[in-house]
């Protein structure tokens, strides 16, 4: 059954209600995996960190970290298009290194997202400078185009969203893996952080608001709005907001689907069978603030490649609480 904005609104009441809530009141979401060609796996190349996908025209469109080694931090942003959204066509490179020596994107840029506004194309990545290794210093940038296949501009504000300065918040180490929405006609910037010290497994996820696309973006007085999630994956959900939650957070929000009406107090209204793994989903209701988004039923996500990664599609199953039981 597919998810539509009244099922999950009949799930609220016991979500909200921990006094009277149980497992039993959840529905699930139970997510199969399959391969992609053309963005799947090749040798001597990993792809990973996929962006949420658009269509335009008859085609999607999907852009991703591409580089040598498994890890972001030696990648540039690369994109690829679809008819049906299994067989991928690679366009090229969207989005290089910083040729300017001393940037804080010189080293990799990584962990692309997209926002369509105003007639223009907004990719918004991750950067680090070549001294990553000795100051924290993963930052957000954007580049920007009229169309979905470049030419990419730089944002003359770059970054547009950075760590911390001080060292007690959630994200003073690093900003990452952007995931964005229009919402009540300002745009809603969704991210993960990590404080100073802390590990991976520590990581959380923030929220900042601009009355712009290319910002400035201000940071949510309640952040972090969820205190947990490596994984920024969130869709419009009716009114509301809805997040898909990872392997990283506190035991009861691991794997499972949160939903906030006001888009910051979030509550469980799904289990989860696995989580997407760093994935991009399907969102037609994104960026058009019509309060009609539905649930998203497919996306694509990491898959592994020998000892590189590469790009895979995850299709969703949703089931209401009454069918879960």
């Amino acid at each position: 059954m597919k998810l539509n904005h009244t099922v999950l609104m009949a799930l609220l009441p016991a979500c909200l209600s921990s006094a009277q809530a149980d497992e039993k009141s959840y529905g699930t979401a139970t997510l199969t995996h399959s391969a992609l060609t053309g963005i799947g796996a090749e040798k001597d190349v990993s792809r990973r960190d996929p962006s949420d996908i658009i269509k335009v025209g008859d085609l999607y469109y999907v852009w991703y970290s591409r580089g040598p080694v498994k890890t972001g931090y030696n990648a540039t942003v690369w994109y690829a298009t679809s008819p049906d959204g299994v067989n991928w066509t690679e366009k090229g490179e969207a989005v290089g290194k910083n040729p300017k020596a001393g940037t804080w994107d010189e080293a990799s840029v990584f962990t692309p997202n997209i926002l369509v506004a105003e007639g223009k194309y907004w990719l918004f990545y991750t950067g680090i400078s070549k001294h990553m290794k000795v100051r924290p210093d993963s930052k957000i940038g954007l580049a920007v185009s009229d169309s979905p296949d470049g030419p990419w501009t730089r944002s003359p504000d770059n970054p547009v969203l950075k760590n911390s300065d001080n060292e007690s918040d959630f994200d003073s180490h690093l900003v990452d893996d952007s995931c964005l929405l229009v919402r009540d006609g300002k745009y809603w910037f969704y991210y993960k952080g990590r404080q100073l010290g802390k590990s991976a497994s520590q990581t959380q996820m923030g929220l900042a608001i601009a009355e712009k696309p290319g910002g400035p973006y201000v940071k949510h007085k309640d952040n972090p709005v969820i205190p947990g999630n490596h994984e920024v994956v969130v869709w419009p959900q009716g009114t509301g907001v809805a997040a898909m939650i990872g392997k990283v957070g506190p035991k009861d929000l691991v794997r499972t689907i949160q939903y906030a009406e006001d888009g910051v107090i979030f509550s469980k209204t799904h289990d989860l069978s696995e989580e997407a793994f760093a994935g991009g989903t399907y969102r037609p209701e994104a960026f058009t603030d019509s309060g009609k988004g539905e649930a998203p039923t497919w996306g694509v996500e990491i898959g592994k490649a020998g000892k590189l990664l590469c790009i895979q599609r995850f299709d969703i199953e949703w089931l209401d609480s009454s069918e879960s039981k």
